[in-house]
């Protein structure tokens, strides 16, 4: 194959996971924003690959203390805020970049209740806040809101039967079982929410949160696809600004344990909770007549 058959393709570059933690202080009152920031930038940088010449490289450490010295300036308020933020930042002050992607991820503190002083706080775990945002030089923009690793689990009210059969079937069919799962979710917004500010956002992903919460909790199940599209359109009524929402749901399986041996009867009171291998469950649920979203996801 001729040198001349091979070309650069699509490149992008950046600095992934920069921490920044941000204090806002109000008089003897504290607020804590724990961020995890990623950066990509697209543009003019055939050069730096195909001949090593870095004149238009802005360098990964520039956009690491960009990080930093934004949120001092601006604070770091909610992440679509401050991911849009910093998208701008790059592509006003580079002329070698044409489009900016920014990832962040949140890991929320609650305020410890009951306590004397108004700085102390406890991490909540497990559960991270994330937002996408994608800004090109031409002022196009999409904002993506999601949470990782939201445990759900209801005790009851979930039947899994009727299932295709093949030579090796050996799972048994259940008219009650423990249904738990890590909602991974991410939902698009039709706005990118120029005006709004983080207070509205913030609003915005408890309600959306809790849209997803109300539904799994309200929905009895005959499968994890079932409870999936239930969380999904439940999103999408309740948020008219969200055009398209999308679940990753590990199911979390829970197995009845065997106390035969022992002659105790096990009436859906024991369970082995098994962490792998486990089924997982994904779907996208859209609104009719929503756009393309082009790269927006990626």
């Amino acid at each position: 194959m001729a040198d001349a058959d091979i070309v650069l393709g699509p490149t992008r570059y950046g600095k992934a996971e920069v921490r920044v933690v941000h204090v806002a202080k109000s008089g003897g009152t504290h607020t804590i924003r724990d961020l995890n920031v990623s950066v990509a930038l697209c543009g003019d940088q055939q050069d730096t690959h195909l001949t090593g010449d870095n004149a238009k490289v802005l360098t990964t450490d520039a956009q690491k203390n960009a990080v930093f010295a934004l949120a001092k300036r601006h604070g770091a308020g909610a992440p679509e805020v401050f991911a849009s933020l910093l998208a701008r930042h790059f592509l006003t002050t580079c002329p070698y970049i044409d489009h900016a992607r920014v990832a962040v991820e949140e890991y929320p503190w609650s305020r410890i209740q009951d306590a004397a002083s108004r700085h102390s706080f406890v991490r909540t775990a497990g559960e991270t806040r994330t937002a996408l945002v994608h800004h090109d030089a031409d002022g196009t923009r999409s904002v993506i809101t999601g949470l990782k690793d939201l445990v759900v689990l209801n005790s009851t009210g979930s039947e899994f039967h009727g299932f295709y059969r093949d030579e090796y079937t050996t799972l048994a069919e259940t008219r009650d079982r423990i249904l738990a799962t890590a909602v991974n979710a991410q939902w698009r917004h039709t706005d990118p929410g120029d005006e709004r500010g983080a207070d509205d956002w913030d609003k915005a992903y408890e309600q959306a949160r809790g849209a997803l919460l109300t539904a799994f909790a309200d929905t009895y199940s005959l499968s994890l696809q079932q409870t999936l599209h239930a969380m999904g359109r439940r999103l999408l009524v309740e948020q008219a600004g969200i055009c398209e929402v999308r679940l990753a749901l590990p199911n979390r399986h829970h197995f009845a344990a065997d106390l035969s041996p022992f002659a105790l009867d096990n009436d859906n009171e024991v369970f082995f909770a098994a962490d792998r291998p486990y089924g997982l469950i994904e779907g996208t649920v859209t609104r009719v007549g929503a756009s393309d979203p082009g790269r927006a996801w990626e």
